[in-house]
């Protein structure tokens, strides 16, 4: 039975499959995490005397049986539930009779989901933020072992100046370091605590101990206005989607950099064995197919980032089905991020640069710059020596 069900006319079968969409298989990845926060509404309820100390138990050991089903896949979501947290309460009301009924006093699914999404995204933003440090650790291996190998460095696509590996590698490494303050600023957001706020307007009558529940699941504060809760919602997923972006980002133009220097016409860097594909029908073929989705998966993401955006805008305030819709996107945002990090630092690992071609690409001429820069030491105006220099390699 849904959590909002009464007896007079029943809900159409077909709008029923549209507006549970694909939740039943969403949501299975939020069942521990709504466990986690049923355990905590559960012993504030019985702080309050909701619950005695016998009801409280019997939840405490079932909402242990739905966390251990749930990581060996067992638990499962019916079509008809709509939801983990219709299947949850199913269970609960099944399984510890009354205290079951009990155990939704106080709260709205809107809090609900809006909790188990915040401990959920919590935990992917540390999963996150520990591989972009295993991504930087290898980018500074990088940078110790063979940063040292000169190279020329690029504009307009063009020989412009000399570098080295070891810049390129660092300047990867920095541009983490900065996401990694944005996922400590994400992290700082979205820590405070939904529930209690029930459906945007408080719980009245019920003296609802929310310092306690945020206390029971780790958030340093709750979230003061009600209304406010829900208005986060697809916010702060969007504020998690803009920082996959960024990440994404350096990982798409990492991934364009190495497509192009593994060519057989830069050579500048060889891929490690295994990280190539071949085709179908010419036998030559190494393909760096692995960087080419790399470089692709920041489009999706930054696709999921848009679509997640635009859903929560043009909204009134308080709760509106569209928000469902924001579930999968960041979802996809958040796997995609951390799969792409786990093969990049795959991929980095394998990297050899070629020292001799990367030194036969250095031909005079990118020495231009530091030509007209000596002969400004020696007090000749820059526009002078820039004059000089040219007219030198035009002979």
């Amino acid at each position: 039975m849904k959590l909002w069900e009464k007896k007079h006319t029943p809900l159409n079968p077909e709008v029923e499959r549209f507006t549970v969409g694909d939740d039943t298989l969403l949501d299975r990845r939020l069942i521990a995490y709504d466990c986690v926060a049923s355990k905590a509404h559960a012993a504030m309820l019985h702080r309050i005397g909701v619950l005695d100390a016998n009801e409280l138990r019997a939840l405490e050991k079932g909402l242990a049986e739905i966390t251990a089903m749930a990581w060996k896949g067992d638990f499962h979501i019916q079509p008809d539930q709509e939801d983990c947290h219709t299947a949850i309460e199913t269970y609960l009301t099944e399984h510890c009779g009354q205290a079951g009924q009990k155990i939704h006093a106080g709260r709205s699914r809107n809090d609900q989901v809006l909790t188990a999404m915040r401990l959920y995204e919590r935990d992917a933003l540390y999963a996150i933020g520990k591989l972009v440090f295993s991504y930087i650790d290898v980018l500074r291996t990088i940078a110790q072992k063979q940063g040292q190998i000169q190279m020329p460095g690029y504009t307009h696509t063009r020989k412009a100046m000399p570098t080295t590996v070891g810049i390129w590698a660092e300047c990867y490494a920095d541009a983490a370091q900065d996401n990694l303050r944005s996922l400590e600023t994400a992290l700082e957001v979205i820590d405070q605590s939904p529930l209690g706020t029930a459906a945007g307007f408080g719980v009245p009558e019920l003296a609802v101990d929310r310092q306690m529940t945020a206390r029971a699941l780790g958030f340093s504060r709750v979230m003061a206005n009600p209304m406010y809760a829900q208005l986060s919602r697809g916010k702060f997923e969007g504020l998690i989607a803009g920082i996959c972006v960024q990440i994404l980002f350096d990982l798409n133009r990492m991934a364009s950099d190495l497509i192009l220097w593994s060519s057989d016409e830069f050579g500048f860097v060889h891929l490690g064995p295994g990280m190539c594909t071949g085709s179908s029908i010419m036998p030559q073929k190494q393909n760096p197919d692995v960087l080419e989705l790399l470089r692709a998966k920041y489009h999706v993401v930054l696709g999921e980032e848009m679509k997640l955006k635009s859903l929560i805008g043009n909204l009134i305030s308080g709760y509106h089905r569209d928000l469902q819709l924001t579930k999968g996107a960041i979802f996809t945002c958040i796997d995609t991020t951390q799969a792409c990090l786990g093969i990049a630092c795959t991929v980095l690992a394998g990297l050899e640069f070629d020292r001799a071609a990367c030194r036969a690409a250095l031909n005079d001429e990118i020495y231009a710059t530091e030509k007209a820069n000596a002969r400004v030491k020696q007090g000749v105006p820059f526009r002078i020596a820039y004059a000089a220099v040219a007219n030198d390699l035009k002979k």
